[in-house]
């Protein structure tokens, strides 16, 4: 089932190129809503990280609404809210924070990078 690959030597951390597989995986429709998937532990081995990396990919994309965690029935992905503009907005706004902090960038060079976009500057 493992169709993840993790680059050791990317400059993008082993969290964030799992992170963005999953998204990939999730808005193409190959990972469909309720799509159970595999336990923290086992992903970890099967790509050779620690279970914390794994755990750390699952807590964002949790926190973005692609996954829900349902305790002892696991991880699966959740059922999104298409015609919602607001997670829509949410998602989208998490990940472009996540990937400007991966790039170096702080809260308030983010912030500045928004309001100059905003205002055309």
């Amino acid at each position: 089932m493992n169709t993840f690959v993790i680059d050791p030597h990317a400059d993008v951390a082993p969290y964030e190129q799992l992170r963005r597989q999953l998204i990939e995986q999730i808005t193409a429709g190959q990972l469909p809503a309720e799509t159970r998937l595999p336990a923290v532990r086992r992903l970890a081995a099967e790509l050779a990280l620690a279970p914390g990396t794994v755990a750390r990919a699952y807590k964002e994309l949790e926190a973005e609404g692609y996954l829900e965690t349902r305790g002892r029935n696991g991880t699966v992905v959740a059922s999104p809210a298409v015609n919602d503009p607001t997670v829509q907005a949410q998602r989208i706004t998490a990940e472009y924070v996540t990937t400007m902090l991966s790039l170096g960038y702080d809260a308030k060079a983010i912030q500045e990078r928004v309001l100059n976009a905003l205002t055309g500057s």
